[in-house]
Formats: C-alpha cells, structure tokens, sequence
C-alpha cells in the first residue's frame, strides 16, 4: 500500500513526488515510456529559472536523477485502468496492480499533429508546437502558425514581438478565436507584420537538418505554393490523456476539473499539468501544481 501512486513522470509529477518523499511518503510513480514528458521533446527550454536555456532531456534527466536519489520508486509500465471511487485506490498497469491511499493524475497532454511528411523528422529543428517555448529562437527569421483558435493567434501576438514575418495558416476563411484577439491579428496584418493564408493547409515540411519552408494547399484555388520559413509553430489543439479516467469531471475539451488546490471530483484524487484545465501549460507551471497537489495531498492523508 502506497500513500500516493503518482501516474506520469513528467516535471509535475516529479515534482509532486519529490516534495512527498521530502515529507515522508511512499510514493511510486508510473510511467508508460520515459521521464520528462513533452519537456523531452523540446530542443531549448530557456524561460525556466536558474538556467539561461537548457535542452529538455537533460532537465527532465537532472528531475529524475534528483526523485530517485532520494529514494522515489518509479516504475516503467503502461496504466491501463483506474478503481477511484473507494478509500482505497486501485491502479492495474499492463503488468500489475498497485494499491495506494490517493493518487495524483500527471499524464499530460499531447499536441495535435499536422500529419504531414517532414512533421515528425524535423520536430524540434523548426517544428514547435510552443511558441513561448520556442520563440525566442528565431529572433527576426520568419516564421508560420498554424491553427485558427486562441492559441494560434495568442502564438502569433507572442511572435510579433520577435520574429520578422509571420505567416498565419488557417483551413477556413474566418477564425475561431476571441474577437479581440482577431481585431489584434487584423492590426498587425495592417502593419505588414502577419500575412494571412486562409482556405488553406500545410500540406508538406520542408527541410534536410532544418525547416527551410512549408508547402501550402489552397483549398479554394487548389493552388499549391511553397513558402520559405524557418520555424513552423502547429497550434490546432491538444489532446489531454485521460482517456482511463472517465469518472472525473472533465471540461468542454476533455481536461479534467481541478480547484486551486489540484483536488478533483473524486475524494483523494488530485491532479496537476498540462491534463488539468490550467491557463497555462509550462514546465514551471507544471511544478507548481505539482508543489501545490503536495501540500493537499498531505492534508487528505493526515486525515486518511
């Protein structure tokens, strides 16, 4: 019997795991394939405090190295059902069970793909799926966003201040984000800073050890042009993991339902990162709900 099976081994979940094995717990972390989550896949992480920048794995390896130095027990299996309702939770992986007092849910969630030939090979060599992430990177070189929702036009307010072009890439004719947001866009496009590609979609990424341009459809014209970029930022959505956590209220976008203090739905379940509804999805802010759930999670126990 564990006092917190932690289900994800990405920075909130190591997080949460370092501060309660600091406290004295027994926690176990389960994880499906390997530590850091989304942070792995990121080539420069140069907003997190203390390091000038800092590529992903190795901030993910120096988390891990640091929860297991202290005696934090992971272990490499894929969940695949959860028993939350009862006192005492029931977590069966493909291998095992595990039983534990409370759980913390930090699966993450995974940005939606283009699907496009060059995508995945030049990930993290001109593909991003963060701006604030990544932007900085390519301080005035041009770029594409692709998406029609806050996210893309949030990414493309957040590049103007750094990038010299911006290509903003949507499938429809009129976009899905705030209006205000929109009449932003619309400003910028005035001052030549944006330059719209509507009706259309990125059919092909281009590029031998980098990005070097993008091929656009036009569904409209059925025109096909290229564009020379050297970043594209894919902002059409994430996809949260919680597929074996139907019993959580979850939100219009498949998040699940947290109070300020990481508590969910269920009694003795707690959740942090990018699976929550949170503003903002950032390896800070991830160790933050991971630090808070910490702290709800030793109050739910001392009272077990």
């Amino acid at each position: 019997m564990y006092d917190c099976i932690i289900i994800g081994c990405g920075p909130s979940g190591m997080t949460c795991a370092l501060y309660l094995k600091r406290s004295g717990k027994k926690v176990l972390i389960l994880e499906r394939s390997m530590p850091g989550g989304q942070m792995v896949i990121t080539t420069n992480v140069e907003n997190y405090p203390g390091f000038s920048h800092i590529d992903g794995a190795s901030l993910a390896t120096s988390m891990f190295e640091q929860i297991t130095s202290i005696g934090v027990e992971v272990i490499f299996e894929d969940v695949i059902a959860c028993d939350l309702k009862g006192k005492v939770k029931r977590v069966k992986t493909d291998k095992n069970q595990y039983e534990s007092k409370c759980v913390y849910i930090a699966t993450g969630a995974t940005s939606r793909l283009l699907n496009v030939e060059g995508e995945k090979r030049l990930t993290s060599k001109g593909v991003s799926y963060c701006a604030t992430c990544d932007g900085a990177l390519y301080k005035e070189k041009v770029v594409a966003v692709v998406g029609g929702g806050n996210t893309s036009l949030e990414d493309c307010l957040y590049l103007s201040n750094v990038a010299k072009k911006i290509y903003l890439i949507h499938r429809r004719d009129e976009f899905r984000g705030d209006e205000i947001l929109v009449k932003r866009i619309k400003e910028l496009e005035k001052q030549e800073k944006i330059e719209l590609v509507l009706n259309s979609q990125v059919v092909e990424v281009l590029g031998d050890e980098k990005v070097s341009a993008i091929k656009v459809f036009n569904k409209i014209t059925s025109n096909t042009k290229t564009l020379d970029v050297d970043a594209v930022f894919v902002a059409i959505g994430r996809t949260p993991d919680t597929e074996i956590f139907g019993d959580l209220k979850r939100d219009d976008y498949g998040y699940i339902v947290v109070d300020e203090n990481k508590k969910t739905s269920i009694l003795g379940v707690f959740c942090g990162g990018d699976v929550s509804n949170t503003h903002l999805r950032q390896i800070v802010t991830a160790c933050g709900d991971g630090a808070t759930a910490s702290l709800s999670i030793n109050e739910y126990l001392a009272k077990y």
